[in-house]
């Protein structure tokens, strides 16, 4: 799969306001320049005590010229980068949300939560770093190189040539060699920060079992542990880098000297005036603090790499369907599900289906059970469209579920085991099956799904807020206002993936009971993994090891085979 470019492509969309930003920029470090320059000038020539002050006037003028254009080109470079890097920012979480929505549904199975939180927000927001601490002034400082060697040509070509091999110490050979010492150190804190936010987000998910278990002490000293190693690593890298400044500063230092003793040089053998002494001495020290930072820009690179490689791993996988629209218009009342052939693996590891079948036609009702890893949530992935089979085919009226796209949406809804309920009221929470939904219609799903009287209890109504994911509301109630987002949502094909999951056996009979009425005349499709209640599915699959293990009516496997009679009675002790 080709990799996806995450800089060179926003460069050359903006390349106009890159090249104003880069000119900006070498506009406030030449101004700041002359700013000095002049101001050597001034200095010395005053010293001189002229008899007019008109004789120091135009430096008088030239500094306050270069002091103000330091000042606004300064503000506007900043202002203008700013506005490119949102922008540039902005389109890379458009895109990397792109990248994920066609394998949105098996993000858990392909990255953990720490991981992930840590791509969406640390990874994306570090590649802003790259254009404004690493391109931007890399280029501005080389331009500066440039210039400054052959503004010295004018006076001395010789001492031009000396310079331009001592300032390359400072502007490639300083950074190159931070590059190699960093590059290890930071890829290790890269990565160890990278761990540590998957531990944090992973404890803080578990926190309530951290802490009933009694081994919070235990984790919190595991975690700091951890920290100080990453503490540590950091505190050596600063040491180096504390160090890499301090001779740099002096390599610096080396330069005035240098500068000094040829101007006094020139000005001995009468080629440059005394009071260009101090002009050309202070031009040093702008033109250096534009060229210390490569080092620190350099040395981020391979962060820059570390993060762009993280962020091409959300990109689809061969297996994830690279979603297209389907021609076709599927015709809603007549919907027929099929599975021929279906083979699937996971990243080339063993097979998850392997030549799995059946057909559900409209009005069916087919229970697929199987246990825990047998395939049934792939097989739902596939219907879905998330997941594209190796061979084989999966189906909606004979167009492969994978070229669908929205269009799924039209055909399939799933109740599952923690359907999401939003922050907000319960009449928003099911008209999400129906953003055309009237109040009415609100109403008389949740009458059907048995939960009106109960939200009309309650102080507020349907406007009554379900607080975050629901927790306001028991299993069974938030399972019931998933359904009735489904009877608003009204589609041909009902897939029931395991919703009864962590439900009282009570409960649990009682929403099912309300389920098979309500959806009465649907197609469904109840995944689970055991058998309580299957006898109301018209069709029921053993699926097991990718494979169809029994297959038939509950009264014929029942009457037929001793595995699944067996399996039944575990379920349904004969009473």
């Amino acid at each position: 799969m080709k990799k996806e470019e995450w800089i060179l492509p926003y460069i050359k969309q903006n390349a106009r306001l890159f090249v104003l930003v880069i000119f900006l920029g070498a506009v406030t470090i030449f101004s700041a320049a002359f700013l000095m320059f002049t101001s050597g000038f001034l200095i010395s020539k005053a010293a001189t005590r002229p008899e007019n002050i008109l004789l120091i006037y135009v430096p008088i003028v030239a500094v306050r010229t270069f002091g103000i254009a330091r000042s606004v080109s300064r503000y506007v470079e900043r202002l203008v980068g700013h506005h490119i890097i949102l922008k540039i920012v902005s389109d890379m979480r458009v895109r990397l949300y792109s990248m994920l929505e066609p394998g949105a549904l098996m993000l858990r199975s392909r990255f953990r939560t720490g991981d992930m939180l840590g791509i969406l927000s640390e990874d994306i927001e570090h590649l802003q770093d790259a254009f404004l601490k690493t391109i931007f002034p890399a280029i501005s400082a080389l331009l500066l190189y440039a210039v400054s060697v052959i503004a010295l040509g004018f006076f001395s070509w010789p001492f031009a040539l000396l310079l331009a091999f001592y300032l390359f110490v400072l502007v490639v050979l300083f950074p190159v060699v931070s590059l190699l010492v960093t590059r290890a150190r930071n890829a290790k804190l890269k990565s160890g920060r990278n761990v540590l936010y998957s531990r944090l987000t992973d404890a803080v998910m578990g926190v309530s079992d951290w802490m009933f278990s009694g081994r919070r002490h235990a984790f919190i000293d595991s975690y700091e542990k951890e920290e100080h190693d990453w503490f540590e690593l950091e505190r050596k890298k600063h040491r180096f880098t504390r160090w890499r400044d301090f001779a740099a500063q002096c390599f610096v230092a080396g330069l005035i000297l240098l500068m000094l003793f040829w101007t006094a040089g020139q000005h001995t053998d009468g080629e440059l005036a005394k009071t260009m002494i101090a002009a050309f001495v202070l031009v040093v020290f702008p033109l250096t603090e534009a060229f210390l930072p490569l080092s620190d820009a350099l040395g981020e690179v391979p962060g820059y790499q570390d993060s762009i490689r993280r962020m091409n791993k959300v990109a689809p996988q061969p297996e994830v369907s690279q979603i297209k629209s389907a021609a076709e218009t599927l015709d809603l009342q007549n919907v027929t599900l099929s599975f021929r052939d279906v083979t699937f693996s996971y990243d080339n590891s063993s097979q998850v289906l392997h030549n799995f079948s059946f057909t559900l036609r409209q009005g069916e009702k087919m229970a697929l059970l199987g246990r825990s890893g047998s395939g049934k949530s792939t097989s739902l992935a596939l219907i879905e469209g998330a997941l594209k089979p190796g061979s084989g085919s999966v189906t909606l009226n004979g167009v492969e579920t994978a070229l669908l796209k929205d269009q799924i949406a039209d055909a399939v809804a799933v109740l599952n085991q923690k359907p999401h309920l939003f922050d907000t009221s319960i009449l928003n929470n099911i008209r999400l099956g129906n953003g055309e939904a009237s109040d009415e219609d609100v109403r008389r799903a949740a009458k059907q799904v048995k939960l009106h009287d109960y939200i009309e209890s309650l102080p507020d109504g349907y406007h009554t807020s379900v607080q975050e994911t629901g927790v306001r509301f028991s299993g069974g109630e938030r399972q019931r206002i998933a359904l009735a987002r489904i009877l608003l949502q009204d589609t041909p094909i009902i897939i029931l993936d395991e919703p009864t999951v962590g439900l009282d056996p009570i409960t649990e009979r009682e929403l099912m009971e309300t389920v098979f009425e309500v959806l009465k005349g649907k197609t469904i499709l109840w995944i689970t993994h055991h058998l309580a209640g299957v006898e109301a599915a018209d069709k029921i699959v053993f699926l097991e090891n990718g494979k169809t293990e029994m297959e038939g009516t509950h009264e014929e496997l029942l009457a037929s085979n001793e595995r699944y009679r067996r399996l039944y009675h575990l379920d349904v002790p004969v009473k």
